[in-house]
């Protein structure tokens, strides 16, 4: 008789539970790669979001390149809007600081024990040290100097050196403010002037001041005679900013605010010693080799 297949009812372990692994492992694992990858492209994503905003934003906020239009469209306003100092006053104010009252005394022939004024003018203070210039004849025959500087600081003074020839002298005082600054000395630049060029006048005169005028510079190498005629002046600067007695010794400045000159006399031929509009100056180059100032 034929037997007919029999099969066990019982189910194969190892076949059957290897066969349900497999396939229930599979779907698990790719739904847990796929939504690692769609972290990872999300997060990508959103960095170059942000870095494309960042640039965005930068551009945006860059400031923007400055162009010659800006500039000048700058400058005329400013110029339209705002009140600049005049290049005359710029000049003046540079040497301010180191423009000094000078006054000489003689002994009062009435009353020996008092001194009597013999004489006013100006200096310009040259070395840190408080190192004065100004005319001789500003100086000449005093018993005793005294000079007042800019902040209201007056002191005695002595004379250092001095050079009639060139009516030149050097003085000294005796004590300085704190902050005092000497002006600027303009190495060779008198031989740059031409005639036109503007300059300003710095001094006291008649004693006022310190007192600025402005002009121009009316004439170079000019010869000056004394009104005794006793001394002919040289080679210098001739000027159209007001001067008058008291003007002396002080300094002749361009408009970078370096003394060119120092003023020493004006031309008048009457009597009445006043200003009428030509002046003088020794150079600054002949000033500074008269008492030895480097680089002259």
């Amino acid at each position: 008789m034929k037997r007919e297949a029999v099969f066990s009812k019982s189910p194969r372990t190892v076949g059957s539970v290897s066969h349900i692994d497999a396939e229930s492992s599979t779907p698990t694992s790719w739904r847990t790669k796929l939504r690692w990858d769609f972290v990872a492209v999300f997060l990508l994503g959103v960095l170059f979001s942000l870095l494309f905003m960042g640039v965005f934003l930068m551009q945006r906020n860059a400031p923007k390149a400055l162009t010659q239009q800006d500039i000048d469209g700058a400058v005329l306003h400013t110029l339209q809007t705002k009140e600049l100092p005049s290049a005359s006053a710029k000049a003046a104010a540079s040497v301010q600081g180191a423009v000094v009252h000078v006054q000489s005394y003689v002994a009062d022939p009435k009353n020996k024990d008092q001194d009597k004024e013999s004489g006013v003018g100006t200096g310009v203070v040259i070395k840190d040290d408080g190192t004065i210039l100004t005319n001789f004849h500003v100086i000449a025959g005093a018993k005793k100097l005294k000079v007042t500087f800019f902040d209201g600081t007056e002191a005695e003074a002595t004379v250092v050196s001095v050079q009639p020839e060139k009516d030149l002298a050097v003085i000294k005082p005796q004590k300085i403010p704190d902050d005092l600054e000497p002006a600027i000395l303009g190495s060779g630049s008198s031989q740059q002037l031409l005639p036109g060029d503007m300059v300003v006048a710095v001094g006291f005169p008649f004693g006022i001041g310190p007192s600025v005028s402005s002009g121009v510079v009316s004439g170079l190498n000019r010869q000056f005679k004394s009104p005794d005629g006793t001394q002919v002046l040289q080679g210098l600067i001739q000027f159209d900013a007001a001067a008058n007695p008291g003007n002396s010794g002080g300094p002749l400045v361009n408009m970078s605010g370096e003394v060119v000159g120092i003023v020493t006399a004006i031309l008048n031929p009457t009597s009445a010693r006043t200003f009428i509009g030509i002046g003088f100056a020794t150079t600054i180059e002949s000033a500074g080799s008269a008492v030895g100032l480097p680089p002259f």
